[in-house]
Formats: structure tokens, C-alpha cells, sequence
């Protein structure tokens, strides 16, 4: 054995473009869940009489007036909830966007420029123009987003919940039960619980029996969890437990029971219970997504070319032109052109179409961002219960010792189950279920019921004692059936049906069968055990009147095995390939066991390798979890601190992580992912967490969302990339002829008409398609590539600009200022042109109108925009326009010009995917 002599570096990663905020959040929220945590902890500790003490109760309970008191001094008993905005912060949010916030810049600068000329000028429409733009994108924005949060909020409308405490009308008077409001519960109060019913607050148990709570929300397992039976002459308190959650005497707010009774006294209520304690730091600001730093890096790299290009537009027209007043003009025009003012417009319906396809298919968008960041996604987080299987139990196999299939297995549980008098557990259910309905009425006619004897913690098993129904009188013995864990009733067997005859159970046939048991367990599977005795009846004693006791559990002879699971969704295998056909990784992470998980996984075609536990993640620095994430599939026994440290992990390793979960130990990753998913049976603040919440809870709609996402994106991504190398080459080419031409290459109106008349085409642009092949791989934000993109496309289009200065100056003898007029209206018409037609060049890798063809919206958007701009030299907008008519000798060097400008695109085109493995 060997020790290490030095300690090991405890690195800690920051996911790219996160600030230090989520790392402060998530240590808030693990020092205040350790800090419940050990509060809870000690009461558990205590006996049940120091705690009543404590607390200043009474087995009895409050009386009114100290109850009244407590809720004035603590408050009511109700989690922190993240409030919607009001809808005025709304609407003012949606204007804080990078587009929107350019816009409304050049938009003040061409209102500070007409307000000096106000007294002799009329009101510039184009200030009107880009106005009308800002706010019918900030207005779309809220008005989707508004809407979207208000169908979430339906979806969580409360629904006044009430439970049952013990409270006296004044001290030396007997205590009543009376149902309250579970806002209304107080510290102190002594609260009775019933199968169905919620766990109003955070509970030390004086009082149980037969108590089973579902803590799926909690701790993310499947199977209710046994508390055990409680009396409080003898409850001395238990061994402290670092993890409330497995106390044996608490129960915990967020949790519910599924049967037994039990009464507790309110040690913890609202923010101080041990689910608020995660709430109330989950409560706040988002942390930043893809998304939010996609649009930043974008953002500021076109307000880095503009602040390059229009000082050197306006300094070169006024050193030339000597008008620095035309430079200035002509200078905000240019600005205007590198904007891509229709960008807000176009996001926005993107987002907008996509939340309406996605309410289509059952998922509500509450964030609208989270459609991009769906289409980003290239790793699910998901947990197992509900989503990978279809949260229930079933039995899945009843086995002989030797583990082969045996139907009298079956027969005897179902007597087991169908004729305990008890509350039939999830177990029970699933044996009743799989005996089919005429078989369940032969064995009923069978056999009457004598006696049982009940299950308790202790045992871990129950029996019933039949007696068969004779046509020839009285039976002369009775059937004792046995079910439950299998150590527990091995313990009380003496023989074994092995091989078709009961034996003597031998040690060596004792390890042969657990080892049976075990082999079957570590498949992922609830085995329970099954045993028989056989009774003599005293022939002078009443055939029902016997009486049977612990006692008669003795002698048994195994049977076999019964083995339980929840069972794998259908159609969840085939959803997962079409999700890793797309190029997101499933990764599972769940609160449940790893053989549970790891047989789950198996069964819907998840490899889940070796599984990492949550204590192995503790003994883990983030940089030793990011090595661990990357390889890892299962993640199991993960409480909510490291579901959240593991979405970091994977953010910091550059991928965009989804995480689906419904419980309150999934809210903090929910918070954390790029894309949180929950469902509308979800908890309260797991679904105010998320960023999109499932109606259904079904991998397939996701995996719907997922390429709407990426159709959003590369519609939103097209129209970027076109208009920024458009405006790029159009900026370029009046830069090189404002170095050589003594007049104004196109006046700063016709400029800004050019560049309304292209943005009014792009308006089809969401109503476009993707290529196929577009939409198998996660797509993201990527300034760089834009940056790329606009050098390469957009020096091309100038190539044929230049060629058309040429055109006219030399071919048509516009020369002077005296035919400016001639020229301008040359460059605006093959400007706007090539323009609008190298739309259908760029918007697919593929040969266009061949191989791939536009939507009908954009074929005539684009049709009807190069058709205005064919006619606008014509119009009676010409002269106002500072255009001329332009001769019929121009328009076959304007078709060799198109044709021309498509092949070098299409030829630059296939070049640029060649070198840098790419196109949109």
C-alpha cells in the first residue's frame, strides 16, 4: 500500500464565457443544503421527546393562539419562487439586445444629424424606417415572450393544497385534527400523514407504521423508500446521517406517501426545509448560455468593422470631395449598410415560428433563446425515471431457484398479493397485473383467506395463510405463502424446491441461490423471494379460527423468485439513435443505483461503461470531473450540487448541454445547462428552472425540438452571414471608388434604399429550409467564422462592382459629375442584382435550384425585390432618387454580369468549403 506524500491540486474551471456568478450561486447553494442538512440531521439525532421540547411542542400539538404567533413570526410555510418580471420590466428587456441597441444608435445619429437642418428639411423617413424596425422587433420579442410565460404560469397554476395537524383549542384541551392550508403550517405543529398525502413541511416522525414515501423528487429514485415503524416509548433518535433525504425518521417537504401512516412534528418550514434551502439559491439572475455569448462575440465584431470602415469612408470622401458635411451623410449611410437592420426582425420570427411549430408538437418555449440553444445542444443530460422509463413498476420475470421461468412462482405470489388485507405496495400491484383475468378467477375460487401476517420493517416480508376450498369437506392442513427480501426469508427456510423436489437447504445450495438472486439483482432488477409451509389444521378446531403469529414463519421451503423493474420506454432506443444521428450524446444522470441505471441504459442501446457514483465525484476537482465527463455516460447516486457540477464540466469542455429533469434535485441544473427541459407534472421550481417545459415527457418530441432548433439557427445564421458579406462588398467597393471617382459612387439615399430594398427581400428568409445535412450536426454561435465568411464573399461581389465602374465609365461615358447620375443608377441596379440573387448562391453548400431550391416565400421575395429594382431607374421615383433611365445596351453586360458573378461565387464557394470544412 502506498500514501501520497503531497496533497493533490484542487484545480476549479470556469465554463468559456460564464462569469463568476454561477460559481458563487453553486457554492451558496452547497453551503446552505449542508447547513439544513445538519440541522435536519441533529433532530433526527435526538429522541422524540427532546425535540418536541425544543420546539415547544406536545404530542397533542399547538394551540391556535401558538400557531397564530408562530406564522406571524416566521412567516408562511412556502418556497421561494422566482417571480415572472412585471410586464413593463418585460418590454424593456426585450430592447436590451446588441442588434436592437445598434439600431437604436444609428437611429439617434441620423436624428441628431436632421435636427441640425430641421429648420430648412423636412423629416428624413429613413429615421421613420429604422424606428418602425427597433420597435417591431423589440415588440415581437416581448409579445412572444410575454405569452410564453403566461402559458407556463397556466401550466403551474396552484391548486390550494391542505393537510391534517393536531391543534387544541387552548392548553388542557383535547386535541383536534383539522385540515389547513399548507401554507398555514407551522413550527411545532404536529402534522398526520396517509397514503396520497404530500409532506407539508420537513417532519421528525414520532409515530409510523408501514410508512412508504416517494422521494423521487428528492433523490431521483424510482421505488418508494421504507421509514421505519416509530413508537415513542421507544424512540431514542437514530446514528446521525450526513444526507437527510436517508433518515429513517424524517420526511421531507417535496416528497409524498404511498402508503402506511404516520404522524411527525414540523421541525422546518418554507426557506428553512431542506428542498427551500435549494430553491431560495436558485432564485435570481440566469447565468449567460450559448446563446446570450454567441450574440455578444457577433455583436461586437460588426461594431469593430464599423467603427474601421466608416471612419475610413469619411475620411477618404472628404479628403477627395472636399464636402465633409456629403462625407458625414454618406459615412451614416455606409453605417447603416454594415447593420444588418432586419437582423432583430429576423431572429425574432425565427424564434417565434419556431415556438409556434414546437406548442404544436406539445412544448412550451419559455425563453426564447432556448430554441437556438436546443439546435446547439450536442450533450443531453437526462435523468432515468419517466424519461428513459416509463416510471412504473413491473414484474418482469417470477424464476425458479435454478433462474428459469416458473408459473407456479407467479401463482403463489399473486395468493400472496391478492389476499393481504393491507394497502397493496407498487410490488403487489405489478404481481396482480400480470396474472391474466380468467387465471386470477380460478385461483380466487381456489382458496379462501385464514389468517396473515402483516409486513413490517423489521421482517421485511409478510405471509398470508390459505385454505383450500375442498369439495370433500373440511381441509386438513392450510397453505402459509411467503414474499418478500430475499436474505430475510431465506433465513426462515429449511428446504429448497430445487430440481422438481424439495431438499434440504445446504450451505452450498444456500450460496447457489443467492447467488441466483444476486446474478439477477446486479442486471438491475427488484428481486423478492417466495416460500411456502404447509400447516396441519386440529380436526377439533373451526377450519378459520386459527391464529398465526411471526412464529409460523418458520420451515419454509424457497419457492423462487420474483424480479421487478420499471420498464424501458418503447420508443426510447429509437429516439436516442435519431438524437446521436444528430449529433447529441445521451449522457444519464439519475439519483437512483448504478445497476438500476447501467440495466436501463443497456436495454434502450446506452453503452453506460463504468458508471461514476456522487461519492466519487466529491473526491473529485473540476478538472479531474471535466476528465471524467467526457468519457463517462452514467453518472448514478447524484445528489443536486453534482448534477450541476457535472452541466459545468461539460460546458467548460465547449459543449452546449441540455439537461431534462422534473424534481427539485434537478433545479440547479436545470439553471446551470445552456438549455434547461422539464415537464409540466414537474415541481414547481423545476419547471421555473427551465428553459422549455414538455407536455409529454418523450425524447422523440424532443429530438423534434432539437432540429427546429437547428433550422432556426441556420435560417438566423444565413441571413447574417448573406447581408454581412453583402454590406461587406458593397462598403469595399465604394471604398475603392471613392479613391478614384471624382464624384459620389452612389449618393448616401440611394444607398439606404439599396440596402431597405435587400433587407425586404431577407424577410422570408425564417420561412426558408434547411439542407438535410445542415441539419444533423449541432450548430453554434461563431464570430470567427462569420468574420471569414464576410472577407472571402464579400471581396467577390466587389470584383464585379469594379467591373461595372468600369462599364460605365469607359462603355456608357459616365465620367463626369454632369453623368454621376447615369452611373449611380449602373452600380445600384447590378448592386442590388447581385445582391439579392447570390442569396440562392450562398444559402446552401449544394449547386442551387439543382440540387437544392429555396422555399416559394423566398423565390418571390427575391423575384419581386430585383424586379423593383429593375424598375426604379424607370419610375417616378427616379429623379428623387437621383437616378436616369438606363440604356437597353446595358442589360446584356448586366445578364453577363449575373451569370458571370454566379459561377466565380459557386467556383469560390466550393473552394471555401474544401479549406476551411464548412459553408453556413
Amino acid at each position: 500500500m502506498t500514501t501520497k506524500t503531497t496533497p493533490p491540486i484542487r484545480g476549479t474551471l470556469a465554463p468559456p464565457g460564464r462569469s463568476s456568478r454561477r460559481e458563487r450561486r453553486a457554492a451558496e447553494l452547497q453551503t446552505r443544503t449542508r447547513r439544513v442538512a445538519a440541522r435536519l440531521a441533529e433532530f433526527s439525532a435526538r429522541p422524540a421527546e427532546q425535540v418536541l421540547h425544543d420546539l415547544g411542542s406536545t404530542p397533542s400539538g399547538l394551540t391556535h393562539r401558538e400557531a397564530a404567533l408562530r406564522r406571524e413570526r416566521d412567516g408562511a410555510n412556502a418556497i421561494a419562487q422566482e417571480r415572472p418580471p412585471r410586464w413593463y420590466a418585460q418590454l424593456a428587456r426585450a430592447f436590451w439586445n446588441p442588434f436592437i441597441l445598434v439600431l437604436a444608435v444609428l437611429v439617434a445619429v441620423m436624428y441628431g444629424q436632421w435636427l441640425q437642418v430641421a429648420d430648412t428639411e423636412p423629416f428624413d423617413p429613413k429615421i421613420a424606417i429604422l424606428g418602425a424596425m427597433v420597435l417591431i422587433s423589440a415588440g415581437l420579442r416581448f409579445w412572444q415572450e410575454y405569452r410564453s410565460g403566461s402559458a407556463a404560469a397556466a401550466l403551474r397554476a396552484l391548486v390550494t393544497t391542505t393537510t391534517a395537524v393536531q391543534r387544541r383549542a387552548g392548553r388542557g384541551r383535547l386535541p383536534a385534527t383539522l385540515e389547513i392550508p399548507m401554507a398555514d403550517v407551522a413550527a411545532g405543529d404536529v402534522v398526520k400523514l396517509a397514503a396520497g398525502d404530500l409532506v407539508p413541511a420537513d417532519l421528525r416522525l414520532l409515530t409510523a407504521k408501514d410508512l412508504m414515501v416517494s422521494q423521487a423528487a428528492l433523490s431521483g429514485e424510482s421505488l418508494p423508500v421504507a421509514k421505519a415503524d416509530t413508537r415513542p416509548a421507544t424512540d431514542r433518535g437514530q446514528d446521525a446521517t450526513h444526507d437527510p433525504v436517508e433518515a429513517d425518521n424524517l420526511v421531507l417537504t417535496g416528497t409524498s406517501v404511498t402508503s402506511g401512516s404516520a404522524t411527525g412534528v414540523v421541525i422546518a418550514i418554507g426557506a428553512d426545509t431542506y428542498l427551500g434551502s435549494m430553491a431560495g439559491a436558485l432564485a435570481g439572475e440566469r447565468p449567460e448560455t450559448s446563446f446570450d455569448t454567441g450574440v455578444k462575440k457577433v455583436s461586437f465584431l460588426l461594431i469593430r468593422f464599423m467603427m474601421v470602415m466608416v471612419p475610413v469612408v469619411f475620411l477618404i470622401n472628404g479628403l477627395t470631395k472636399g464636402d465633409w458635411a456629403e462625407a458625414f451623410t454618406f459615412a451614416v449611410a455606409v453605417a447603416v449598410g454594415l447593420t444588418p437592420e432586419m437582423l432583430p426582425m429576423v431572429v425574432t420570427t425565427n424564434l417565434a415560428r419556431g415556438a409556434v411549430a414546437l406548442s404544436r408538437r406539445k412544448v412550451v418555449v419559455k425563453h426564447l433563446n432556448a430554441i437556438q440553444n436546443l439546435g446547439a445542444m450536442d450533450v443531453l443530460c437526462t435523468d432515468k425515471t419517466g424519461t428513459l422509463t416509463e416510471d412504473r413498476i413491473v414484474l418482469d420475470r417470477y424464476l425458479d431457484v435454478h433462474g428459469r421461468s416458473d408459473g407456479e412462482v407467479l401463482e403463489l405470489a399473486y395468493l400472496n398479493s391478492h389476499f393481504q388485507t393491507g394497502l397493496r405496495n407498487l410490488m403487489d400491484q405489478a404481481v396482480i397485473d400480470r396474472m391474466h383475468e380468467a387465471e386470477e378467477v380460478v385461483v380466487d375460487a381456489r382458496f379462501t383467506l385464514v389468517d396473515e401476517i402483516p409486513f413490517d420493517f423489521a421482517r421485511r416480508r409478510m405471509s398470508v395463510v390459505l385454505r383450500r376450498n375442498d369439495l370433500d369437506g373440511p381441509a386438513a392442513e392450510h397453505l402459509l405463502i411467503t414474499k418478500g427480501a430475499v436474505e430475510e426469508v431465506l433465513d426462515r427456510c429449511e428446504g429448497v424446491a430445487y430440481a422438481g423436489d424439495a431438499v434440504a437447504l445446504t450451505d452450498a445450495l444456500r450460496d447457489t441461490v443467492l447467488r441466483t438472486a444476486e446474478d439477477h439483482g446486479r442486471q438491475g432488477l427488484r428481486v423478492l423471494a417466495v416460500a411456502t409451509r404447509t400447516l396441519p389444521v386440529d380436526p377439533d378446531t373451526a377450519a378459520d379460527a386459527a391464529a398465526y403469529t411471526v412464529a409460523d414463519e418458520a420451515g419454509l421451503t424457497l419457492i423462487g423468485f420474483l424480479a421487478f423493474l420499471d420498464p424501458p420506454k418503447q420508443d426510447a432506443a429509437e429516439a436516442l439513435r435519431a438524437l446521436a444521428d444528430n449529433g447529441v450524446a445521451v449522457k444519464v444522470v439519475t439519483g437512483d443505483g448504478e445497476l438500476v441505471a447501467a440495466r436501463v441504459c443497456e436495454q434502450v442501446g446506452i453503452d453506460p461503461g463504468t458508471p461514476v457514483t456522487g461519492a466519487e465525484i466529491d473526491a473529485l476537482d473540476d478538472l479531474e470531473l471535466l476528465d471524467r465527463a467526457r468519457t463517462a455516460t452514467l453518472f448514478a447516486k447524484v445528489n443536486p450540487v453534482q448534477k450541476a457540477r457535472i452541466v459545468r464540466a461539460l460546458q467548460a469542455d465547449g459543449h452546449t448541454v441540455g439537461f431534462l429533469g422534473d424534481g427539485i434535485n434537478d433545479a440547479a441544473a436545470l439553471r446551470d445547462a445552456d438549455v434547461g427541459i422539464s415537464v409540466d407534472t414537474a415541481v414547481d421550481i423545476a419547471k421555473e428552472s427551465a428553459d422549455i417545459i414538455l407536455l409529454e415527457k418523450d425524447l422523440t418530441v424532443l429530438g423534434q425540438g432539437v432540429l427546429r432548433g437547428r433550422l432556426t439557427f441556420g435560417n438566423t445564421i444565413k441571413y447574417l452571414k448573406l447581408t454581412a458579406s453583402s454590406n461587406f462588398g458593397n462598403v469595399f467597393s465604394v471604398l475603392v471608388a471613392s479613391a478614384f471617382i471624382p464624384f459620389q459612387p452612389m449618393l448616401a439615399l440611394q444607398l439606404l434604399v439599396q440596402n431597405l430594398c435587400y433587407d425586404v427581400s431577407q424577410l422570408a428568409t425564417p420561412w426558408d429550409r434547411m439542407d438535410a445535412d445542415y441539419l444533423r450536426t449541432p450548430r453554434k454561435w461563431d464570430a470567427r467564422g462569420i468574420r471569414r465568411f464576410m472577407l472571402v464573399l464579400g471581396p467577390t461581389s466587389s470584383i464585379f462592382d469594379v467591373t461595372t465602374f468600369a462599364l460605365m465609365w469607359y462603355v456608357f461615358g459616365a465620367n463626369s459629375e454632369v453623368h454621376q447620375a447615369l452611373f449611380q443608377s449602373g452600380w445600384f441596379v447590378e448592386g442590388l442584382l447581385t445582391q439579392t440573387l447570390v442569396v440562392h448562391m450562398l444559402r446552401t453548400r449544394r449547386i442551387p435550384f439543382v440540387q437544392s431550391r429555396a422555399t416559394w416565400p423566398v423565390l418571390l421575395m427575391t423575384a419581386l425585390v430585383m424586379g423593383v429594382g429593375l424598375w426604379l431607374p424607370f419610375s417616378p421615383l427616379a429623379g428623387a432618387l437621383g437616378m436616369q433611365a438606363l440604356p437597353l445596351a446595358y442589360f446584356p453586360w448586366l445578364a453577363a454580369t449575373l451569370a458571370a458573378y454566379c459561377l466565380l461565387t459557386q467556383g469560390v464557394k466550393g473552394w471555401y468549403i474544401r479549406r476551411f470544412g464548412e459553408w453556413l
